[in-house]
């Protein structure tokens, strides 16, 4: 394979690799991390039982508590998610039953842990 061939198709390659990472890390369930590209519709939640909102928007340029993660069902039945960098329980209170737009998981959490809204996207995502 000549040698420019050769940098097309490994220029194409970390291309697909960043852009695979980007995705992983925008799940990775850091607090602020994807705030802005879903605060539209995270706006819109409700804290399940009662009319609090999940989403404390951006305040002075600090994000908001939701943000994409990723997270499973384990044996027992109970989601878990990843909260900055940590598997957490995530309580049955917490469990909103409708999905996210984009299918995937998404917590609203705050720095402290305390978790207002859930929702589970695709089995492992």
């Amino acid at each position: 394979m000549p040698f420019r061939t050769r940098s097309v198709v490994f220029s194409i390659a970390l291309l697909a690799s960043l852009a695979l990472c980007q995705r992983t890390f925008a799940q990775s369930g850091t607090h602020g991390e994807g705030h802005a590209e879903n605060h539209d519709w995270y706006r819109e939640l409700k804290q399940p039982g009662t009319n609090m909102s999940c989403c404390n928007g951006t305040l002075n340029g600090i994000e908001g508590d939701c943000r994409p993660t990723r997270a499973y069902i384990d044996d027992n039945g109970t989601w878990r998610a990843l909260i900055d960098g940590k598997w957490t329980v995530v309580p049955p209170r917490a469990v909103l039953q409708s999905l996210a737009p984009d299918g995937r998981s998404h917590i609203c959490a705050n720095r402290t842990g305390t978790i207002y809204c859930f929702m589970g996207g695709s089995p492992k995502s």
